[in-house]
């Protein structure tokens, strides 16, 4: 006999029934901060299409004169070169349809609306895939377009300050953020850690993040560590990248298309497609993104960084 039987007094599975219970929005645990889009500039774009035009590399863009006697001397005469057929960033579609019950959602939507909350949860779907494209799409993504000459190898297979100081020499023009999955930044303080440099962190864009050199390493699981975003072993090879964002720098910036039909947020529009004679609403969320390297230099990678190397300090 159970304790509860002893008792004459109402039981808690009785009490249970006239009892409120407080409950929680639907919570998925796939869902990351996305904090790339966070970070990354973006360009709205009215037709869709985004030229990057560039001037033909040269050690000058123009030769000039420089004396203290301009009247004695010639001044050089030339001009500016512009390449002929300059990239076209065409911006990409990333669509799902979602499906509501009309039944359920009119009985069954206190305290939280059943539309609202399945919408919300496709919207983030789409904007985890939009993160995950930027950087890997075969097309566009940042890590297919980094130039040679800013790809770079670490020296001992783990990340240590001297291969992100060496990105920093790759992107040093006002460089933003570094990127790269949560094991690679473990691996890279854990290499801080044995050399006695530890990083300073900062509060940025609402987040907590180590620096180093003063730039933030912010990660995020779509650079993928052996192909997968949580990976199961301790080892595994990835990559870190080191970005400089924004169109008046030259730099890596996003694309979304504005004045969309049913726009939601940036780039992202819901459609309501009707309901069915079986009382199932429709609704179309299409997101349109791209992303645009303006100039070689406002990228840089880091290669086949080994996360997998942990120390133990007991030992002499």
């Amino acid at each position: 006999m159970s304790d509860e039987a002893k008792i004459n007094a109402l039981g808690k599975a009785a009490a249970y029934q006239l009892a409120d219970v407080t409950k929680t929005k639907p919570q998925f645990g796939l869902l990351t901060p996305k904090w790339t889009t966070k970070f990354l500039e973006f360009k709205g774009l009215d037709a869709g299409i985004y030229r990057v035009n560039r001037v033909k590399e040269g050690n000058t863009p123009l030769e000039v004169l420089c004396s203290s006697k301009p009247k004695s001397d010639i001044v050089p005469q030339g001009f500016v070169d512009y390449e002929a057929k300059p990239r076209e960033y065409i911006l990409n579609s990333i669509s799902t349809i979602i499906n509501i019950n009309t039944q359920v959602a009119d009985v069954f939507s206190s305290p939280y609306d059943q539309t609202k909350e399945q919408l919300a949860l496709a919207v983030e779907s789409l904007r985890e895939r939009q993160e995950s494209q930027l950087i890997n799409n075969d097309d566009y993504g940042l890590l297919k377009n980094v130039p040679d000459s800013q790809r770079i190898q670490p020296r001992d297979g783990a990340p240590t300050p001297d291969d992100l100081d060496e990105l920093i020499s790759k992107v040093w023009k006002e460089p933003s953020f570094f990127l790269a999955h949560p094991r690679a930044i473990a691996a890279f303080e854990r290499e801080c850690t044995r050399r006695g440099v530890p990083p300073l962190t900062a509060n940025i864009n609402g987040g907590n993040f180590i620096l180093w050199r003063g730039i933030p390493l912010i990660p995020t699981d779509k650079l993928l560590v052996d192909g997968l975003k949580n990976p199961k072993s301790k080892g595994g090879k990835t990559n870190i990248l080191l970005i400089r964002t924004g169109e008046a720098k030259r730099g890596v910036i996003g694309l979304y298309q504005t004045g969309l039909q049913g726009e939601h947020s940036r780039g992202l529009s819901i459609r309501f497609r009707g309901i069915d004679d079986k009382g199932v609403a429709s609704y179309l969320l299409s997101l349109y993104c791209s992303a645009a390297i303006l100039a070689d230099d406002a990228i840089a990678v880091l290669e086949d960084v080994d996360v997998g190397e942990y120390y133990d300090y007991n030992k002499n």
